[in-house]
C-alpha cells in the first residue's frame, strides 16, 4: 500500500535547497541533521540565528509575493543559482509553517524588486504603497486614457532643494500620507499634470508639480525613454531617493536607484 512519501516524494526529490519562511526555532532545528542540504531562512527577522538568511522588508500577506521576493533576494545574494530546484516552506493559514511548494529558480524573471526595497532610505511600506499606486494607475490610466507619472520617494529635503515648483503645491499645508485610499485618489487625479510627486521617507506627500533640476549627464537609460525617466534617474544619482516612473508611452513601471534602472514591471502582468 502506498504511503505519503510515495505520493508526495517527487515534491522534494533532487532539490538543491530549502527556503524556510519565518520558521520557529523548533522547526528550523529539524533540518540541522539533514545532510547535503542547503537551508536558507527568509523573513523580516532572523530569530533562529540562521547562518544563511534573506531579509524580507515586509511580511507579505500574499504567499506568491512572499516567495517571489525571497527567491529574488536569494539570487541577489548568490545563495541560489539559475535552474536550482527549490522547496519553499511557508505559512498560509496560521503562524506555523503549513504550506510547501516546489519552484525552479529563474534568473531571467528577475525583476529587481529586491534591489528596490533593500537598503533604501524610505520605509518599505511606503515604497510598496507607491509601487502599487503606480501599477494601478498603469492598469487603469486616468479616465481610461494612458498617463505618465513620476514619484520621488525619500530624502525629500534634498529633493526639494534640487527641484522647483511648476505650480501651486496642493499638499503644502497638509499632513496626508501615501497609502490612504482617499489620498491615492487625489494622487491619481493630480498625475495627469506635469511634474513629480515628492514623498518623504515616512510616506508624507511633501509636494506635487515639482520640476527636477539635476543634470542628466552620466545617467544611462534605455533608448526610447524620455525626459521623465531621465529626470527620475538623475535625481536618484544626486540624492538618497528612489524614483518610481510610469511611462505614458509603453505603460511600464520603472524604478531608479543611485542613478540606475533597477526595476521594470508590466502592470498587466503584476
Amino acid at each position: 500500500m502506498a504511503g505519503l512519501d510515495d505520493v508526495f516524494g517527487d515534491l522534494y526529490a533532487s532539490i538543491d535547497a530549502v527556503l524556510l519562511f519565518s520558521p520557529s526555532g523548533s522547526y528550523y532545528e529539524r533540518f540541522s541533521d539533514v545532510d547535503d542540504l542547503d537551508v536558507i531562512v527568509v523573513g523580516t527577522e532572523n530569530p533562529v540565528n540562521a547562518d544563511v538568511f534573506v531579509e524580507l522588508p515586509l511580511a507579505f500577506d500574499d504567499i506568491k509575493e512572499r516567495i517571489k521576493f525571497g527567491l529574488e533576494g536569494a539570487i541577489e545574494q548568490d545563495l541560489i543559482e539559475d535552474g536550482d530546484q527549490l522547496v519553499c516552506a511557508t505559512s498560509l493559514y496560521g503562524d506555523e509553517i503549513d504550506t510547501v511548494s516546489r519552484v525552479r529558480a529563474d534568473a531571467e524573471t528577475h525583476t529587481g524588486i529586491y534591489d528596490l526595497f533593500v537598503k533604501s532610505r524610505a520605509e518599505p511600506e511606503v515604497i510598496k504603497a507607491v509601487l502599487e499606486l503606480a501599477i494601478e494607475l498603469g492598469k487603469k490610466g486616468q479616465k481610461g486614457k494612458p498617463v505618465g507619472a513620476l514619484f520621488v520617494v525619500g530624502d525629500a529635503g534634498k529633493v526639494m532643494n534640487k527641484s522647483r515648483p511648476l505650480s501651486y503645491n496642493p499638499f503644502e499645508k497638509s499632513h496626508v500620507h501615501v497609502g490612504d485610499p482617499i489620498v491615492n485618489v487625489m494622487l491619481k487625479e493630480f498625475s495627469r499634470l506635469d511634474g513629480a510627486f515628492v514623498i518623504s521617507d515616512a510616506g508624507k506627500i511633501v509636494s506635487a508639480y515639482r520640476y527636477l533640476e539635476p543634470s542628466a549627464e552620466g545617467v544611462d537609460i534605455p533608448k526610447g525613454l524620455g525626459a521623465r525617466h531621465m529626470a527620475g534617474g538623475a535625481i536618484t544619482r544626486d540624492t538618497n531617493a528612489i524614483t518610481i516612473v510610469l511611462s505614458e508611452s509603453d505603460g511600464l513601471v520603472r524604478a531608479f536607484k543611485a542613478g540606475e534602472l533597477i526595476l521594470e514591471v508590466d502592470p498587466e502582468a503584476y
